[in-house]
């Protein structure tokens, strides 16, 4: 949707985004094991969840959010938090880590803006991140 100088935009429609990191990114100053999350979108979005949960046993690990104004070219670090040692077994809830965005805690993306995630330790299995947002 066009937009209109001096004219509100609001919410068009609300979208989800998934992606699966399986690399050790231990780097943070380059794209290197990066996964795009969220594209640009032409108007820009709000971003009012992400959460990750490990598809298999995982240790510790780091998670890392980044913010791409040129397609992945660049990549800059703007949030990260701890998903807790789990062991995934039939007889366990796969534990979910939240990154702590919300409908009153968002986070605004402008229409060049990109998200990329990362782990710092490889997991084959996969830690999947779950994105929620709305475009603009």
């Amino acid at each position: 949707m066009a937009t209109t100088p001096n004219a509100i935009i609001t919410p068009q429609s609300i979208k989800t985004a998934n992606a699966i990191c399986t690399a050790a990114k231990t780097t943070l100053n380059d794209a290197t094991n990066a996964v795009l999350l969220l594209a640009a979108q032409t108007n820009g979005a709000i971003l009012y969840g992400l959460k990750a949960t490990p598809r298999a046993t995982v240790t510790a690990t780091q998670l890392q959010l980044y913010r791409s104004p040129d397609a992945g070219t660049t990549l800059y670090l703007i949030d990260s938090v701890l998903m807790a040692a789990h062991t995934i077994a039939n007889t366990t809830e796969a534990a979910t880590t939240d990154f702590g965005y919300s409908e009153t805690l968002p986070l605004r993306l402008s229409s060049v803006d990109a998200l990329y995630v990362g782990a710092a330790v490889a997991l084959a299995g996969g830690i999947v991140f779950d994105a929620q947002f709305e475009l603009l």
